[in-house]
């Protein structure tokens, strides 16, 4: 618990308007970072007036604009058969990638059109992906950008106030920040453990079912 405390304290210590906008761009690409762990932390040291909470939000939204043009940029050229390569390769599955994911943006972008990159900003597992079927569907830039733009907005408004309310409540939450924090941890070991127990379940399930002696 030290070392986790030694760590967020470093964290905060290094959490400005640069590191910001440089976690909110890896956040909207398809590495696995969630803006959870960025904007309310952001706004919990604007709150203590280290940061100005409006420049926090136009760092994390243009930071969440510059990730998603990578995704964006990517899709647009490689196209739909090297996407989908890469997101069943092994990179593509480290950094918690796959094809159903990609699909299962793809089928919301088709069914939302244009306002998916807005409404998509909002949606948990499709936020950050929801710039690749943009890119396949060859989208107009300009559309692309604006939309973007006023949902991670949004969303990092969203985030932003949750950070303001813990620190209103912060006198009432420190005393038991260690049992939180415990709490937090064992549920994230759990999820870890049940989403590799599924993958592997899933593997084996493929490997069956491509491999007839095995029925």
């Amino acid at each position: 618990m030290e070392l986790f405390h030694t760590l967020l304290d470093w964290y905060m210590a290094n959490l400005n308007y640069f590191t910001i906008a440089l976690l909110m761009l890896i956040e909207s690409t398809f590495l696995p970072l969630p803006s959870e762990v960025v904007m309310p932390f952001a706004a919990f040291k604007a709150a203590q007036g280290d940061l100005n909470v409006f420049i926090v939000i136009i760092a994390g939204t243009i930071g969440a604009l510059s990730g998603s043009l990578i995704n964006y940029t990517l899709a647009f050229y490689l196209g739909r058969p090297l996407v989908y390569k890469f997101a069943e390769s092994r990179v593509g599955r480290l950094f918690l990638l796959s094809k159903e994911k990609v699909v299962h943006a793809e089928e919301y972008f088709i069914r939302n059109g244009k306002s998916s990159t807005f409404i998509g900003r909002l949606v948990p597992g499709i936020r950050h992906l929801i710039s690749i079927p943009a890119g396949l569907a060859k989208m107009k830039l300009r559309d692309f950008m604006l939309y973007t733009f006023i949902g991670a907005g949004i969303w990092n408004i969203i985030l932003v106030t949750i950070g303001y309310f813990i620190y209103d409540l912060r006198d009432k939450i420190f005393p038991y920040l260690d049992d939180i924090l415990y709490v937090l941890g064992a549920i994230f070991v759990i999820y870890l453990i049940y989403k590799a127990w599924k993958n592997r379940k899933k593997k084996n399930k493929n490997s069956s079912e491509a491999d007839p002696s095995q029925l």
